[in-house]
């Protein structure tokens, strides 16, 4: 099994840090990239003017869901990238867009607009009782109604880890003659998104969670029927010479030669990459499972092992979320989210056994 690797992060033993979700540490690899690409802004006349490390981005962003680099865009955020999907997905009036309750604004606000300007239903599957979203919407797509023309996915409920089998889903969506638009932020790095098995239209990914790198920079996979549409913005990278990019080229953002972001992206991916998804997970997986095991014997309620994602562990106090809990953790150095009234615990590569324990110590004193 993967070992900790906490030698690579700058966290105080004292601090059990369980929020990669919201936040992932930067490694030391990842930090030293972005210092010399700081430096490079400093030193303009020494920061490289080719294409070399918007390609070796593109490439390792590529390697992390089974893509070819002529598939992946370079954009600012998911949001730009669901964006982009959603201004180049045909919805007609008077068919169907379906999603999950609950969804992370980036996924669902631009939908939902849409929407309502164009006449859609809009079909929001509401949580199930017994936490099985794939059986939950399963059943919504089969449900008689307006044809489906869209299904905005996840791979996991963001709020607690709740998982969605998309090698069930999507062939579903596929056969009712929908597009899928898939929201990979707290999946890509830890989980399976292979898009050649899954075959989504479009499917976006950030580099600050999971996949070690920095904010404002995040990937989008356009199948390959999908690169004839129009960029959220247009600019010299998306349009040499006036004429569009060949590929998914066509969708990067402007700005997209950042010296100091894409060398940070670069060195995360490539550590996510060479420790790979299935030991990074096994990892995670032990560390949430003892979590897991400390928050029953505290009453906590918890997803059944088959449902719960191996890295996001969501825990549901009887009565709800205690008021100031989030703040009382951190005072004893364990750190968590309140999300939609479940505190959100995901630890990442840095947290070991120690950190599993304080926070178990904390939550016993807490809870």
């Amino acid at each position: 099994m993967l070992g900790s690797q906490r030698h690579l992060f700058d966290i105080p033993r004292e601090v059990a840090y369980l929020d990669a979700a919201a936040f992932s540490a930067l490694p030391a690899p990842v930090r030293e990239a972005g210092a010399t690409g700081v430096m490079a802004k400093v030193h303009p006349w020494s920061m490289p003017r080719d294409e070399a490390m918007v390609e070796r981005v593109r490439a390792n962003a590529a390697r992390m869901i089974g893509a070819s680099p002529d598939d992946v865009a370079i954009v600012a955020a998911v949001s730009h990238g669901i964006a982009t999907a959603a201004r180049n997905i045909e919805l007609p009036a008077g068919s169907r867009v379906l999603r999950v309750a609950d969804e992370f604004p980036s996924l669902a606000l631009v939908f939902d607009r849409l929407a309502a300007e164009r006449g859609l239903a809009l079909d929001i599957v509401q949580r199930p009782a017994d936490g099985d979203w794939t059986a939950a919407i399963l059943a919504a797509v089969a449900r008689p109604g307006p044809p489906l023309a869209l299904a905005a996915l996840t791979p996991l409920h963001w709020s607690d880890g709740a998982m969605i089998d998309l090698d069930r889903v999507v062939p579903a969506v596929r056969a009712a003659g929908g597009a899928v638009v898939i929201d990979a932020t707290q999946a890509v790095g830890v989980l399976d998104m292979d898009v050649q098995r899954l075959r989504p239209d479009f499917l976006a990914f950030p580099t600050y969670k999971w996949v070690l790198g920095p904010y404002s920079t995040a990937f989008l996979y356009a199948a390959p029927h999908r690169q004839g549409g129009l960029p959220v913005d247009e600019n010299g990278g998306n349009r040499p010479g006036g004429g569009f990019a060949p590929g998914a080229r066509r969708y990067d953002r402007g700005e997209r030669n950042d010296p100091i972001g894409l060398p940070m992206a670069a060195a995360g991916m490539e550590l996510v990459a060479g420790w790979g998804h299935t030991a990074i997970a096994a990892r995670l997986r032990a560390l949430t499972d003892r979590l897991a095991e400390v928050a029953g014997g505290l009453g906590l309620g918890v997803l059944p092992r088959e449902l719960r994602a191996p890295h996001i562990l969501g825990l549901r106090l009887p009565g709800g979320m205690k008021p100031g809990l989030i703040a009382a953790l951190a005072a004893r150095g364990a750190y968590a989210s309140d999300r939609l009234g479940v505190l959100r615990v995901s630890p990442h590569v840095w947290a070991d056994e120690a950190d599993v324990e304080h926070f178990a110590e904390a939550l016993r004193a807490e809870v």
